[in-house]
């Protein structure tokens, strides 16, 4: 993920112990309606945070109110002196351009006609001068160029169908490597130096599927060498691929608990952690990583989150309130009828970790049913 320049308007920005930099969460809220975004501010500190739901917007799309647990529908990214949100709409088939320093819509902006989002949606994900768009109900990747203005201009379609027939999913960008997950358990990496996906003729099974788990959510490490698969899986497992020579190798499989599913993956700002989602159970957990040889080994679980699962139903995307060291504060999205944003803090002691999840946890996000995914400021350096 691009790191993310903040030019709010002074009625979103408040003072915060965090640093001079404000601090914010911007939500996709999927609603099954009418899509919206809402932008919450971030004061206090990282022990004692106030997260303060600010304003809400309309994407002017329509969303389904579903999709992958690790399908990112929000990207925050820097265009000259703009800084700019685009939203994915999962019944309309498009993708939102907010300008953030005026908080005003800059269109809908679509693929080819013949894109669609399906059953599961629209995933997104950027490298700073394009967008990438994965269709899933007509198993497409849309390349689409960000123009002045937090603007997007659609450039090329490619099909992108796994090794047994499965849709595209989550998908990350970084430099020129677009990698994808399919439902099937197959990945595969693009090409993308000229903006547009051309295929590294590189599709293959991940390791996992021999052992009955599937790859999903996907994050790069800073420098580009390694590729970091969360399962959809029985208990706590990532896969790891090493990428330095521009396509997938063969990954390595990583068993780091028994906590339930993993499909969420996030490094912290110095790589020293993976956070993972454990998204059937209600539960966070940190991974050990280490950057160098992109290996993974057992951390710590925190408790089962407040509200699961009567309140909410899921957990998936996470975030941090810094943008170094192991982040501070974890943001995680908390699916169901009571969506919001759950709080907890990490304290590392040499090989050991501790999950705490805060008294003022979770914030609620009362515009969403289904709150997957949203973004946080100032985002880490990659």
């Amino acid at each position: 993920m691009v790191r993310f320049f903040s030019s709010l308007l002074a009625l979103l920005i408040t003072s915060t112990a965090f640093a001079a930099t404000p601090h914010y969460v911007i939500t996709n809220d999927d609603n099954g309606g009418p899509n919206t975004v809402s932008l919450y501010t971030v004061t206090g500190s990282a022990s004692s945070p106030r997260v303060t739901l600010k304003k809400t917007l309309s994407t002017g799309g329509m969303a389904i109110g579903g999709g992958y647990f690790a399908g990112t529908d929000i990207i925050l990214v820097r265009d000259g002196q703009d800084d700019c949100a685009f939203v994915a709409n999962g019944g309309t088939s498009d993708i939102t351009g907010i300008k953030l320093s005026t908080q005003q819509v800059t269109g809908n902006f679509k693929g080819s006609r013949n894109d669609n989002g399906g059953f599961n949606g629209v995933t997104l994900t950027t490298n700073g001068s394009y967008v990438y768009a994965s269709f899933t109900g007509t198993f497409t990747i849309a390349s689409l160029q960000i123009i002045p203005g937090c603007a997007l201009q659609f450039v090329k379609d490619i099909s992108a169908v796994g090794k047994d027939l499965g849709m595209a999913g989550p998908i990350a960008a970084k430099g020129n490597i677009l990698i994808v997950s399919y439902g099937d358990g197959s990945i595969e990496s693009f090409d993308i130096s000229n903006g547009y996906a051309k295929p590294n003729n590189d599709e293959q099974f991940a390791s996992g599927v021999n052992l009955g788990d599937k790859p999903s959510g996907i994050d790069i490490t800073q420098d580009g060498h390694y590729a970091i698969f969360g399962d959809i899986a029985g208990g706590t497992t990532v896969e790891v691929s090493d990428i330095s020579g521009g396509k997938l190798t063969p990954t390595l499989v990583y068993n780091l608990g028994s906590a339930i599913d993993s499909n969420n993956v996030r490094l912290s700002p110095d790589e020293s952690l993976l956070y993972i989602s454990n998204n059937m159970q209600g539960t966070v957990t940190a991974a050990f990583f280490d950057k160098t040889t992109g290996a993974a080994t057992p951390g710590c679980t925190s408790n089962v989150l407040k509200g699961y699962p009567l309140k909410w139903f899921y957990d998936a995307g996470l975030g941090t309130a810094l943008a170094t060291g192991t982040g501070g504060l974890i943001y995680v999205a908390e699916d169901g009828p009571s969506s919001g944003i759950g709080l907890l803090n990490i304290t590392v002691n040499g090989s050991t970790c501790t999950l705490t999840e805060l008294p003022s946890s979770p914030v609620a996000d009362p515009n969403s049913p289904d709150l997957r995914s949203f973004q946080a400021y100032p985002n880490r350096p990659f």
